[in-house]
């Protein structure tokens, strides 16, 4: 078959190259220069399945409220709300309800735990090289962060995953670099899970996909989706890096998959499917790691997560990325300051001058989410068109499953994994 893909983040890299391994005659559309410019440019990069979980969750609404008040809240609003966010957390607001939050955390959870794997098959099998570290230590300040993990603990345990509870003293033996400064009561320890370079890992994969025939037209807009006949046929302008746009042109193809986050919304309403996804923007600065002689572990060793204040810290080669925070609404350009000094206070509280922050490179990046949590994998109700959307703040960790899971799909084959849960019809 003929497939378009559209768009070069993780996930739609990812799908480019399971459907060139199935022997499709692959084309992939990106408005960029290159593959993860966006969305997949600086994330945290952590791997870690366990807590791959709907945002949508019981006790939520009342905890973002309380987190609105607060200086260094993990969530924000960008702006005044408008409808189509009003509409969104009514949605959000109805998920959090306990008979809809279980079936989909566990979804996500099956999901992220099958990305993983197939995540390591394809490391393997094609000797991938790229920045990584194993183990994650997620950081409890106080004994009532401990007593505010206790349900997560419970459902990690449920779901089977491998983790210990440890004192501070042990969380100072795995992370050496922790300053004693800042006081620490315990951590959840989870040895398996890790942290990985999203974008090294895209541009590999895209070589591969290469490798096996995909082409990348890359300064190429996608400006509409043709379903009406028995093939799909796009409609599209390349533009140069100014975005000059050239003439429209149109190719058919046999099968389109849309993997352009927020970039499909207005692909799809043209089609006249209705995708309730918002961008939930996250800031990250990473910085090159400060070398003191005589002192190797003077910075963090591989991944953590501050509980507190919901802010992950990576080892990436001889870098720290700092990331987190969940601004509703507001625009791409538009930076607060607040998130930053919230990385910025993070850092400093547990890796104090362990980064050459004068070098910092500063990122904001839209997470395409749906109010429910799990993503859109499937089809779209529209002959060839097909769906890998919303992944939220865990594309990097849903990618690879994602993307073989679709393939399946679009082969007819039945995947791995349950994806009824993943279709679109929950949302209608």
């Amino acid at each position: 078959m003929r497939v378009a893909v559209i768009g070069a983040g993780i996930v739609g890299v990812t799908t480019a190259y399971e459907l060139a391994a199935d022997g499709h005659e692959v084309e992939v559309f990106e408005r960029r220069g290159t593959v993860a410019e966006e969305t997949s440019f600086a994330n945290a990069g952590v791997l870690a399945p366990g807590y791959v979980t709907p945002w949508a969750a019981p006790g939520m609404p009342a905890k973002v409220l309380r987190h609105l008040l607060s200086r260094h809240a993990p969530v924000r609003f960008g702006g005044m709300p408008g409808p189509a966010l009003m509409g969104w957390l009514w949605r959000w607001w109805r998920a959090c309800h306990p008979d809809t939050y279980g079936p989909n955390r566990r979804a996500m959870h099956a999901l992220a735990h099958y990305s993983r794997e197939r995540l390591a098959d394809l490391q393997h099998t094609l000797h991938l090289e790229y920045e990584q570290a194993q183990g994650l230590l997620v950081l409890l300040r106080t004994p009532r962060d401990v007593a505010g993990a206790r349900g997560s603990l419970k459902l990690l345990a449920e779901l089977g995953v491998d983790f210990h509870l440890v004192d501070a003293a042990r969380c100072r033996q795995i992370e050496p670099g922790l300053d004693a400064a800042t006081p620490l009561h315990a951590g959840v320890h989870l040895a398996q899970d890790g942290v990985g370079n999203c974008r090294q890992f895209a541009m590999l994969m895209r070589a591969e996909a290469q490798r096996l025939g995909a082409r990348f037209r890359f300064h190429h807009t996608v400006r509409g989706i043709d379903a009406g006949s028995r093939t799909p046929v796009l409609r599209f302008a390349e533009h140069a890096q100014q975005d000059m746009p050239g003439p429209e042109q149109t190719q058919p193809f046999d099968a389109v998959v849309l993997c352009a986050a927020m970039g499909a919304l207005p692909l799809l309403g043209r089609l006249g499917v209705k995708l309730p996804m918002q961008p939930v923007y996250g800031y990250s600065l990473t910085a090159p790691l400060r070398i003191v002689e005589g002192h190797p572990d003077f910075g963090p060793r591989a991944a953590l997560m501050d509980e507190k204040y919901k802010i992950a810290i990576s080892r990436l080669g001889q870098r720290v990325r700092v990331a987190g925070s969940a601004e509703l609404g507001g625009a791409p350009g538009q930076w607060s300051k607040a998130p930053m000094d919230t990385l910025y206070k993070v850092l400093h509280d547990w890796f104090p001058g362990a980064t050459h922050l004068a070098q910092a490179q500063r990122w904001k990046g839209a997470r395409p989410m749906l109010p429910d949590g799990p993503p859109v994998l499937g089809a779209s109700g529209q002959a060839g068109v097909w769906l890998n959307l919303g992944h939220g703040s865990s594309g990097w960790a849903l990618s690879c499953g994602s993307a073989r899971a679709l393939a399946d799909q679009l082969a007819g084959r039945t995947p791995a994994i349950d994806t009824t849960r993943l279709a679109l019809e929950r949302l209608r």
